[in-house]
């Protein structure tokens, strides 16, 4: 069984403090500390059969010792698939110069009629075939992704596509490849606090829109995808996910982003326009602009401290996990995180060489193919972490089916 070491713990090392608040979860229930609250200890027993138990402490007790697990995946790619060699023809790079780099040497992107959207559904059809949900037993559905069809969100559009008709609510993630971790909490806690029974968490980006196809630091890395996965709710001795740890540090945003930028042609209303500052400027996203050797340094420093957090939340040890699953942005990266863990290299999972970075995609798209190979049996437990631009960076210890 997991500690009760609390919602909000002491953390590692961020990229600005030695210490700073982190959010954590443990399946024992949830407390407070920091100072701003006073711990706080949930217990389902009742001592002596005269114990009156008021109704709010009754439903406490309830949610408490209410597990949820994963019970369905799925995953969706483009069709067409890039390779290092069509790279060079277009920047000054080679499949060696890639490879040995990266770890990757194939990646899809989208192409013709083939959206966000369209992989997102797939992903989540598929999840929900093998979860046996219909979409109108969903209770919720959280669609994790930094690059929307519509700056409002896409998850009510999938929703519709699905074929829901219960109205559940329905609304993005936003964290970039650490979106897919924050969308399992996130299910975790509505199922665990609000009493849903299946949440539908969708990862899926398509990164090809905001890369500049002309520079070779950038371009090389990246993938569309989409995966997805089923919550459901389950009774406490069941619980599959087991623990989390979740940081972010906005003084990183620097080194990784997508930032807004005025558009070279805004003056449509002749001089007043400027002179007044309104109407505001029409303004669209850069490419993605990176500062690779600091990321490097962020991951390999963050990383390993956020899943040994998660796993000592769960009162487990690396030599416990069955599989270290990571966000797939570069083999060195994923190597280098599990030999400070010391995870050997056949328990690691990693598709990055066929799919490249495919951001909030690259967690659910790994595991899905993980499952249906067959490598990923039920009772398994996964050490995953998910990490980048905000910075953000969030672990969760899970246990699959």
């Amino acid at each position: 069984m997991a500690n009760a070491s609390g919602f909000l713990t002491p953390s590692v090392p961020s990229l600005r403090r030695k210490i700073q608040p982190s959010i954590g979860f443990s399946r024992s229930g949830f407390c407070f500390s920091e100072g701003i609250y006073r711990r706080v200890v949930c217990s389902t027993g009742v001592e002596g059969a005269g114990t009156h138990v008021s109704p709010s402490q009754s439903r406490v007790s309830r949610l408490v010792s209410k597990g949820c697990k994963l019970v369905g995946c799925g995953s969706a790619v483009p069709s067409l698939s890039v390779s290092n060699d069509d790279l060079a023809k277009i920047v000054d790079t080679s499949d060696e110069w890639i490879s040995v780099r990266t770890g990757i040497r194939n990646r899809r992107v989208i192409s013709g009629k083939e959206n966000l959207r369209n992989l997102a559904v797939e992903a989540a059809r598929k999840a929900l075939k093998m979860a046996d949900v219909e979409p109108d037993d969903l209770d919720m559905i959280l669609m994790c992704t930094s690059t929307p069809e519509d700056i409002f969100g896409d998850a009510p559009k999938v929703q519709r596509e699905l074929g829901c008709t219960k109205s559940q609510l329905a609304h993005d993630v936003t964290a970039a490849c650490s979106g897919f971790v924050l969308g399992l909490f996130s299910a975790s806690c509505y199922i665990r606090g609000g009493g849903l029974r299946n949440v539908l968490v969708i990862g899926a980006d398509v990164i090809s829109r905001f890369v500049d196809w002309t520079d070779r630091g950038t371009c090389i890395l990246f993938g569309d995808a989409a995966g997805a996965v089923v919550v459901q709710a389950c009774d406490a001795d069941e619980d599959g996910l087991l623990s989390f740890d979740l940081h972010s540090d906005g003084e990183g945003a620097r080194h990784l982003g997508a930032p807004i930028k005025d558009d070279e042609i805004n003056d449509l209303l002749g001089s007043n326009g400027p002179a007044l500052e309104f109407p505001p400027k029409r303004s669209s996203y850069a490419c993605i602009q990176m500062n690779g050797k600091e990321v490097f340094r962020f991951a390999v420093r963050c990383v390993p401290q956020s899943i040994e957090s998660a796993l000592e939340k769960a009162d487990l040890k690396a030599s416990d996990v069955d599989w270290l699953l990571l966000h797939q942005a570069n083999q060195r990266i994923i190597d280098a995180v599990a030999t400070r863990l010391e995870f050997p290299p056949e328990k690691v999972i990693s598709n990055l060489a066929n799919y490249g970075n495919t951001s909030a995609a690259s967690i659910p798209l790994a595991l899905d193919e993980a499952v249906r190979s067959g490598k990923v049996k039920p009772g398994h437990t996964i050490a995953t972490s998910g990490f980048g631009a905000g910075l953000t960076w969030g672990s969760a210890v899970i246990r699959w089916g």
